[in-house]
């Protein structure tokens, strides 16, 4: 066979003619007539120097250099077709970028983000991780997610979070202790963080205590109840963040009472930046959710 490679409208013909097994239904679905596909299948016989199908006056075979030629035509056409898929849904879709705190992005964006993607598959999220969570600089992503009072000069903030906060900690942990009202926790190793002071929750447990000055300290909220699972102490913790871990057993919140927390996660964002719309419903989706 010869080197070189036929034009496509050749082998397009080809393989339509081997699919239907007619001359006449290629024609109907290339649109054109039967001679042109007779022509054609003709031309690419001579570029090939080789017979492509056994004719007779009933049925259309294929020879056995033909089948051979039809395998390896129907492979190179599927992997045309994907690449052309593949660059088409490459081409289309809108990236949205974002900074978040690393506690935020793993426990409770991952988790929800497959069904916004799910809604918009023509939207890509790229997150990047916050250095800081209490402070805020200016980055170059769409908009940034931060742990803090939303109140950052010249920024808009949108609150996404309405967290309380509790006292957690593992089972192991209240049985030896004997933890059974808040003042048993007189007796207890607080885990501590500068993201979740303790004083706003001992105010609302009537506990005249003052914020803990020693104790085992994480500035990384995911360590903070991961040490309260392994039995080191006694952390303060928030629903939209545990709750996996109090449903598996592994963690237990101790009371009823909760407390409003110094801090919740916002949506921050440059009004210098002109946001893509997908940028606006992303932040809009995560403020409902």
């Amino acid at each position: 066979m010869s080197a070189r490679i036929p034009p496509l409208h050749l082998i397009y013909a080809f393989e339509a003619v081997v699919r239907h097994s007619s001359f006449s239904k290629a024609a109907d679905e290339l649109n054109v007539t039967r001679s042109t596909i007779s022509h054609r299948i003709q031309t690419l016989e001579k570029l090939l120097n080789t017979i492509l199908f056994e004719r007779t006056t009933r049925k259309l075979n294929l020879s056995a250099t033909g089948a051979s030629y039809y395998l390896a035509v129907k492979e190179a056409l599927l992997s045309l077709d994907n690449l052309n898929k593949i660059n088409s849904h490459n081409r289309y879709k809108k990236t949205i970028t974002i900074s978040s705190p690393p506690t935020f992005a793993n426990i409770y964006l991952l988790p929800r983000l497959k069904d916004f993607l799910d809604q918009h598959p023509d939207i890509e999220i790229a997150i990047e991780i916050a250095k800081s969570q209490l402070d805020y600089e200016i980055s170059k992503v769409d908009f940034d997610i931060r742990y803090g009072s939303g109140v950052y000069l010249g920024m808009q903030s949108r609150q996404i979070s309405r967290d309380t906060i509790f006292p957690v900690a593992s089972p192991y942990y209240v049985k030896s202790k004997n933890i059974r009202q808040p003042r048993d926790l007189e007796n207890c190793d607080f885990l501590r963080s500068y993201l979740e002071p303790w004083s706003s929750w001992f105010t609302q447990a009537h506990l005249d205590w003052k914020e803990p000055t020693q104790g085992h300290r994480f500035e990384d909220l995911s360590l903070l109840y991961h040490a309260a699972q392994n039995s080191w102490g006694v952390a303060l913790a928030r629903e939209s963040l545990v709750k996996k871990q109090i449903n598996q057993g592994t963690l237990v919140q101790l009371f009823d009472i909760t407390a409003k927390p110094h801090f919740q996660y916002y949506a921050i964002i440059d009004p210098r930046k002109n946001l893509s719309d997908e940028a606006v419903m992303f932040i809009e989706w995560l403020c409902r959710t």
